[in-house]
């Protein structure tokens, strides 16, 4: 396989102020894409990545933006145009996590959040970026980022499986839809990424001793590890590719449900 080149594309990665959007954003600029950076709040993290990018010798956009507000997601879309130019790729990395309760003590508040996060944000985002590909004349790249919880239950996260879930089927059914513009969606789905959201269970010895014998590999995935399959699926070389879901989980998801 040749490797992948992003000479002269666009990309706009939510969620890329640390973790896994850190990464992509990283790998894409070596690769040659211009980058806007998002960020909810974290803006330290936000102008390091983007540091990372201009360091690469591309250009960087860094906006904060709140992907639950389809005003907000509007207005990140309208500054990439002007500062960058028309976006070529759309990864939707931002996400919350649930709490971790019974659905019975779940508040609406929660449940509200998860979901207008991790299934309303990638919404607002690929609606946005539709938009300006159809102009364009098609043609793109689209990746959401789900979970190996699209189709592992998770009880007591049920807010957070049923907003993954249906990021997955979201993922399906625009890539039946948007086939004959030429704009390939796809999934990653990952497992246990060593990321700030993760780090109290990844880098906690007594923690890792709790979960490590759960996956086959025996160890959390790395940021880079998600951002090179990422790679691979918004470069010409995923032209063909589109509507699925990339596990990447060290074998966890085969390993569920053993000793039954």
């Amino acid at each position: 396989m040749t490797e992948a080149t992003l000479e002269g594309r666009i990309a706009i990665i939510t969620g890329s102020d640390s973790g896994m959007g850190q990464a992509m954003a990283e790998v894409f600029a070596q690769h040659g894409a211009d980058i806007a950076v998002t960020y909810q709040s974290d803006e330290t993290g936000a102008r390091e990545t983007a540091s990372k990018v201009t360091a690469a010798g591309r250009r960087c956009l860094v906006q904060q933006v709140d992907v639950r507000d389809e005003h907000n997601v509007a207005a990140l879309f309208q500054a990439v145009d002007q500062e960058l130019g028309t976006p070529d790729i759309l990864v939707n990395n931002a996400g919350t996590g649930s709490k971790g309760a019974p659905l019975v003590d779940t508040p609406t508040e929660e449940f509200d959040l998860v979901i207008r996060t991790d299934l309303y944000g990638p919404f607002f985002c690929c609606r946005e970026f539709i938009r300006r590909r159809r102009a364009a004349g098609g043609r793109g790249k689209i990746v959401n980022v789900t979970s190996v919880h699209e189709a592992i239950p998770s009880p007591q996260n049920t807010a957070y499986g049923a907003a993954k879930g249906g990021l997955l089927t979201l993922t399906r059914s625009l890539a039946l839809e948007l086939a004959e513009m030429k704009i390939n969606v796809n999934a990653i789905a990952p497992g246990l990424i060593r990321t700030p959201m993760t780090m109290q269970r990844t880098d906690d010895p007594e923690k890792r001793r709790e979960e490590m014998p759960r996956i086959p590999w025996h160890r959390p995935g790395e940021p880079r590890e998600v951002a090179r399959l990422a790679l691979y699926l918004v470069s010409y070389d995923a032209d063909y590719v589109t509507g699925q879901s990339f596990t990447i989980d060290g074998g966890l998801e085969m390993n569920w449900g053993q000793g039954a």
